[in-house]
């Protein structure tokens, strides 16, 4: 059988509208201080991806529109609901007053790592932190839990992006669909 790539005619695309009026999957991202636009704009590339309900800027983080955002999120920031948030505890206050529960993707004593991470019925948000600093420890200590990506070779860090991809694949395969 051969396998003959599809035309971008064929992909099935939403429209921004069709995008907007969907059910989203009950994910939302929060960026800590990244600094990073390209990896901002590929956040939001994954977001659109796998429907997630939301993100947040928090920080430092830069908010669209940005031409080095737009460049990596090729049209994202239109179809994926963001808002920008200074103070990061404050959002995970406020979404745990909300009954979502707020993880952070980090390296930390007492992590589950994602593979055995079984998210309950209610909504999640994981956070995402600074390159070079990861999640600020203030933050961690407000959030519920730390989940955390195994990694076996010898450098154990990845690119916030890459990072964003592997923990939002796997949490859109194990959350409950609405």
């Amino acid at each position: 059988m051969e396998n003959r790539k599809l035309k971008n005619s064929e992909l099935d695309r939403k429209s921004v509208a069709e995008f907007k009026s969907a059910v989203k999957t009950p994910i939302i991202v929060i960026l800590d201080n990244i600094r990073s636009l390209n990896n901002i704009g590929s956040v939001f590339r994954t977001a659109d991806a796998f429907l997630i309900e939301k993100v947040y800027l928090c920080g430092i983080t830069a908010r669209p529109p940005h031409k080095d955002i737009q460049k990596t999120a090729l049209g994202a920031t239109d179809t994926v609901a963001w808002e920008y948030i200074e103070n990061t505890e404050d959002l995970i206050k406020t979404l745990q007053q909300q009954q979502i529960k707020v993880y952070a993707i980090e390296q930390a004593e007492n992590a589950q790592m994602l593979d055995e991470f079984t998210p309950g019925s209610e909504k999640i948000a994981v956070i995402f932190g600074n390159e070079v600093k990861g999640v600020q420890q203030k933050v961690v200590s407000v959030a519920d839990g730390v989940i955390e990506i195994p990694q076996l070779g010898s450098k154990h860090s990845l690119n916030i992006a890459v990072s964003t991809g592997v923990v939002l694949w796997d949490l859109f395969l194990k959350v409950p669909k609405p």
